[in-house]
């Protein structure tokens, strides 16, 4: 990538040098503030900033928090900046900011930015990426909450190349982004095949064992289907203790100081482990003697807002220090060790773990009682067999693992590397015409 010849000081902290051609002028002289409502309802596509990005809210989508009429809406055209001005103070990592590809509505609690013909929206689209990724904009804004008004933008100091040249830089970064999201799509669909990869080694361990050759019976469970001669299927009843845990977050008196393993902890992780940043908590003696996690337990979301989240399990793989089993969550403990970790593995399949989402119920949140836990049905090889498929999985997907992590970082690499590009190029550090 090409430099300018010559540069000069912005007069910006942040900005450092400048291309000598270009200018630095306060927001006020070519962007104004978009104060169109959509009285009459003359319009009808609804408008929303998710994920960076303008689109189109569906029609399932409004309903519930939406007004009685989208009159007091505002217009959105296309090459208008949408900006949400909120809440600075608590949230640095949303993207703020898109360019609309699209004529609809909007909520006015965005700013909607137009430009003056003299200013090329999408150029200043990426400046307003690059601002946010780097935080400046987080210096903006006023108030107990940090919000950021039009009245921030007239005042702020802009790069501002010849117009010529905003529309080259918009048109080089749009085709360049174009390809850097594109290869970081292929590298997402490749996790994801890698994901399922996983999911099948698991389901074929624990449903057939990992002789190619065995002969099958029938189980006698209609969702089992065939299952390999010398297998069992059991109630967990026959194979372990389930506690429910009764342990929450909030403190109460005489109680004592205790780590709690909460339901984000299961969700997001194979494995409890020793050195995790778990919450401190409090319990009762008597809760601390049933709920506390030992080495080989499993520990499953007993309760959540949707079905399709029940019963995913954790294992605790080592011995932990003074960590409890937290509320929303069950405790499985098995009678024999062998059980411990294929039946882990068997509730990371679908085929064993949706019994458990079809006889979940409520309303509001959906849950497990104790006695839901004990009549699921698990297969039971024999304890030769049960550590041999534990062991087979644990190095097949540990293989996996370091190939997903590869491409996330590879990933990762990608989106900096974006990052950076856009940077350069809109604060005239990278030359592109």
């Amino acid at each position: 990538m090409k430099k300018h010849e010559t540069y000069k000081n912005s007069g910006v902290e942040w900005l450092g040098d400048i291309p000598e051609h270009w200018r630095i002028l306060p927001g006020l002289n070519f962007i104004y503030e978009n104060k169109d409502r959509n009285k009459g309802m003359k319009r009808n596509t609804v408008l929303s900033l998710s994920y960076g990005k303008i689109r189109v809210k569906k029609e399932n989508e409004l309903t519930g928090l939406v007004p009685e009429s989208f009159e007091t809406y505002q217009f959105v055209n296309k090459g208008d900046l949408i900006f949400r001005p909120t809440d600075l103070q608590n949230d640095t990592v949303s993207l703020r900011s898109s360019i609309s590809e699209y004529e609809g509505i909007i909520t006015n609690a965005y700013l909607n930015l137009r430009f003056k013909p003299k200013a090329n929206s999408k150029f200043y689209h990426y400046f307003f990426r690059s601002i946010d990724n780097n935080k400046i904009i987080y210096g903006l804004g006023s108030g107990l909450r940090q919000n950021i008004s039009y009245l921030d933008f007239r005042r702020f100091q802009f790069p501002f190349p010849p117009l010529q040249e905003q529309t080259a830089i918009a048109e080089f970064l749009d085709d360049k982004t174009a390809k850097i999201d594109q290869a970081i799509a292929i590298k997402q669909q490749q996790i994801n095949l890698l994901k399922e990869r996983r999911q099948i080694l698991i389901h074929k361990a624990v449903t057939q064992g990992i002789n190619p050759d065995v002969k099958l019976k029938d189980s006698g469970v209609e969702w089992i289907g065939e299952i390999p001669e010398g297998w069992e299927v059991k109630k967990l009843r026959y194979l372990a203790n389930c506690f429910p845990s009764n342990i929450d977050k909030h403190s109460k008196v005489n109680e004592i100081e205790v780590r709690l393993c909460n339901y984000t902890d299961v969700y997001k992780n194979d494995y409890i482990t020793d050195d995790m940043n778990l919450m401190v908590a409090t319990a009762t003696s008597d809760q601390i003697n049933k709920f506390t996690l030992n080495k080989g337990d499993i520990v499953i979301t007993k309760d959540s807002e949707t079905a399709s989240d029940i019963a995913v399990p954790t294992y605790i793989k080592e011995d932990l220090t003074n960590v409890v089993c937290g509320y929303h969550l069950a405790m499985i403990r098995t009678y024999e060790n062998s059980y411990s970790k294929y039946l882990f593995r068997a509730l990371q399949t679908k085929c064993f773990n949706s019994q458990f989402e079809i006889c979940s119920n409520g309303i509001t949140r959906v849950g497990l009682g104790s006695s839901d836990l004990k009549n699921g049905s698990f297969l039971l090889p024999s304890e030769k067999e049960q550590i041999e498929i534990a062991q087979y999985i644990e190095v097949g997907i540990t293989k996996i693992a370091t190939a997903i992590s590869l491409k996330e970082q590879e990933i990762q690499k990608l989106k900096e590397y974006k990052s950076s590009l856009i940077d350069g190029v809109v604060t005239g550090k990278v030359r592109v015409c």
